[in-house]
């Protein structure tokens, strides 16, 4: 596979970096409907029928909350969040290592806040992987799947989408990355059209990024010129 060389590897936070049965997005999804209903009022069934919309006509419930109703994004963000992920998260040396053996700059890229990323991060032993989150906030509150979040990425990164490697568990969300000319990964699912590759879980990257520095990248490490 010709191509730039690669720079990036950005990630998805919740659902990629640890396995979807963990439960813990489906605590934060019952927190948001419990935000609508004892924050804003609205009867769980409005509530939920709004929820659907919002995910499929602007990505978030926060985007659509925001646009709709004027939300304060932060007491939204504070709310869902507050989560025990002591009893959802352990952490985990294999990612950890794996992420070692990776010779990218790794980036999280979530539409969650800063500071729910960084608690799931030191949950799972990983965070001095990242030296760079971009949050929902860092984006102005532009979220995945809206493709100008990705071109915000790039932008924060100044980089071009070539030059990174994509990893969502929402082929939805890979698919404006690639769009871009990010090499996308889709984990926990299926092969599906719209995605360069699919693996079981997070550990399953590894063998496809280090074949893709390889193609990509090779031996050409910048040196000193000798004269």
């Amino acid at each position: 596979m010709g191509g730039p060389r690669l720079r990036y590897l950005i990630l998805d936070l919740d659902d990629t970096l640890y396995p979807r049965r963990s439960g813990l997005m489906d605590l934060i999804s019952e927190r948001i409907g419990r935000y609508m209903v004892e924050r804003l009022g609205f009867p769980p069934e409005q509530a939920e029928a709004l929820r659907q919309r919002y995910y499929a006509q602007y990505g978030t419930t926060l985007r659509g909350l925001m646009e709709e109703y004027h939300i304060d994004p932060e007491d939204y963000l504070a709310y869902v969040h507050d989560v025990p992920l002591e009893d959802y998260l352990q952490p985990d040396p294999a990612l950890d290592a794996m992420l070692a053996r990776i010779p990218l700059t790794k980036v999280i890229f979530t539409n969650a806040s800063e500071e729910h990323a960084r608690r799931v991060l030191e949950r799972l032993g990983v965070a001095h992987h990242f030296p760079i989150i971009l949050d929902v906030r860092r984006l102005d509150y532009c979220n995945k799947p809206d493709p100008e979040a990705y071109r915000r990425i790039l932008q924060h990164l100044r980089a071009q989408g070539p030059e990174c490697v994509f990893v969502d568990d929402s082929p939805r969300n890979l698919r404006p990355a690639r769009a871009l000319g990010m090499i996308t990964i889709l984990v926990d699912g299926d092969a599906t059209d719209g995605v360069d590759f699919h693996v079981p879980n997070i550990l399953g990257i590894e063998p496809v990024i280090l074949r893709l520095v390889q193609e990509r990248n090779g031996d050409r490490e910048e040196r000193p010129r000798l004269r």
